[in-house]
């Protein structure tokens, strides 16, 4: 499975970018988030391989947190790459995060291809997405893992949101952290 692509840019439009990697050139769907993204001639970008029977499609991303989203949404029934993909170029992550905690409904029906059942089942389906806070780093499982942790102890999520906003570190020190903020709270 292909999980990043580095290269130079043969051929860039608003929702494909051709990436010459040692002679072979792959076509990488991307959103207009990572289109704009991409200044330079050379690009490294996230990659979520989809093969089916008939295709085998690479979507590409500048930022972890809108690979993420994309992942989040293509796993939702109803909902395929091209949506998840129009959602990435309608939405950047922190945006959608905040459609998603508001469970807004008129914001996300503005995606095309998103109607008002579609909606709805997105923002069911999608009620715990957060967005890691830092977004230069290509894995940042510890924040959310503190996140889901605190959870499974019963403290609600803005209360941990409060807790953990500015912590630092691995996995136990967030909780240990967490659970000193909470305790306060």
């Amino acid at each position: 499975m292909i999980v990043g692509i580095e290269g130079i840019v043969e051929k860039k439009e608003p929702t494909s970018i051709h990436v010459n990697l040692n002679g072979l050139i792959y076509e990488v769907n991307i959103s207009l988030n990572t289109s704009n993204a991409i200044k330079e001639s050379r690009v490294k970008l996230l990659v979520t391989q989809i093969i089916r029977e008939d295709v085998n499609l690479l979507f590409g991303f500048m930022d972890q947190n809108e690979k993420k989203m994309f992942d989040t949404l293509i796993k939702i029934n109803g909902v395929g790459p091209k949506v998840a993909m129009a959602t990435c170029s309608t939405f950047v992550p922190e945006t959608f995060a905040r459609v998603v905690a508001n469970k807004d409904v008129g914001l996300l029906k503005r995606v095309p291809g998103i109607g008002p059942k579609a909606a709805s089942r997105i923002l069911v389906e999608l009620a715990d997405f957060i967005v890691d806070g830092n977004a230069d780093t290509i894995v940042d499982n510890g924040m959310s893992d503190a996140i889901l942790a605190l959870e499974s102890l019963g403290f609600k999520k803005e209360q941990i949101k409060k807790a953990l906003s500015g912590a630092m570190g691995d996995t136990a020190s967030l909780v240990k952290q967490g659970l000193k903020k909470l305790q306060r709270l």
